[in-house]
């Protein structure tokens, strides 16, 4: 098959370009009605570009070369904020387009379409012209798709939109990337976004890393898609010494080919959703887009980890992720 081209916010680049790639990381989120909030509206834009730029430059310098961030289009994204962050510091970012989970997304207009016959096929639309011709009226175009479910299953309106993902990665070539909350119902999702047509290995499932079970984590490898260990440093919803713990043992058995990796940061929020930054001081200081390659790393490689191992993760699984290649066999499969 040919290679594909990724679509950045400043353009497209080839697989190869790519280095050591985080796969999810947020310059910004605003949750639904964050708008509302005219007491407590967040950083302006200035001071928002700054704390951005100050990200970028610390993650350069600790070797990292490009970012995905997998905003959805209803959790306050802002592609022309995202370009100007990547123009001035010279690092690729790779933009999404997808919806939300029903609980904490942006529904509301949807489900009012699907009333009339606007849904799935105007949500697919939706992101295969985001992701073909342009954003708005921005020009810049998604290079990963964002899809989302809660718990404790799959609803109507989740599984909607995770058809419509299906038909416009199918069309596009573009891939998947999810959310799951506290790593569960990514096997639902695989099996769903692949009986509609999607290859898996074109499918993260993401914050994998929320769960400790090696079964469930076998399951998605098993079915042919990537897991997401990309909530590193999030110690208030599970322990970091637990995702260490589970992905030494897939490293272990031969499976570091199927790990991306991330920590789901979110360096800008619109609005205030936090009530008191400073009662969640300890979690903040690790939940750092660095925090993976500063403080992971060697507890990794204390662990039996080598450097080839981290590389995958960071490096190669990326690239092929995004070249649409197949995965390669299981190590001493």
């Amino acid at each position: 098959m040919s290679i594909r081209r990724i679509n950045t916010v400043t353009g497209t680049i080839n697989p190869e370009q790519l280095g050591a790639t985080l796969m999810h990381e947020h310059l910004l989120i605003g949750y639904p009605g964050w708008e509302s909030d005219t007491v407590r509206p967040g950083p302006n834009r200035d001071e928002m570009l700054a704390i951005c730029v100050d990200r970028i430059e610390e993650l350069k310098s600790h070797g990292i070369e490009t970012m995905v961030d997998p905003c959805p289009n209803d959790l306050g994204r802002d592609v022309e904020f995202s370009a100007e962050v990547s123009q001035k510091t010279g690092f690729p970012i790779i933009c999404a387009t997808g919806l939300y989970k029903e609980d904490e997304g942006g529904g509301a207009y949807w489900k009012m379409r699907a009333n009339f016959g606007g849904s799935p096929d105007a949500i697919s639309e939706l992101f295969i012209k985001e992701i073909t011709e342009g954003i708005g009226e921005s020009g810049i175009k998604a290079g990963i798709i964002k899809v989302a479910t809660g718990s404790p299953a799959i609803t109507d309106y989740e599984s909607m939109v995770l058809t419509a993902a299906a038909k416009a990665s199918v069309e596009t070539g573009v891939p998947i990337t999810t959310h799951t909350e506290h790593g569960t119902l990514g096997d639902e999702q695989q099996r769903l976004l692949c009986g509609a047509g999607v290859d898996p290995h074109n499918i993260i499932i993401g914050h994998s890393c929320g769960s400790s079970d090696k079964d469930y984590h076998m399951r998605i490898i098993g079915g042919g898609s990537y897991l997401g260990f990309d909530r590193f440093g999030l110690e208030v919803l599970h322990p970091d010494q637990e995702r260490i713990q589970s992905l030494l043992a897939l490293i272990a058995g031969g499976a570091a080919s199927r790990v991306v990796v991330s920590h789901d940061s979110v360096w800008c929020w619109r609005g205030t959703p936090l009530p008191d930054p400073e009662m969640f001081g300890e979690m903040l200081s690790l939940w750092t887009p660095t925090h993976f390659v500063e403080r992971v790393v060697p507890q990794l490689k204390d662990g039996g980890a080598s450097d080839a191992d981290i590389e995958m993760m960071l490096v190669h699984n990326p690239r092929r992720f995004f070249s649409g290649e197949a995965l390669p066999e299981l190590a001493g499969a």
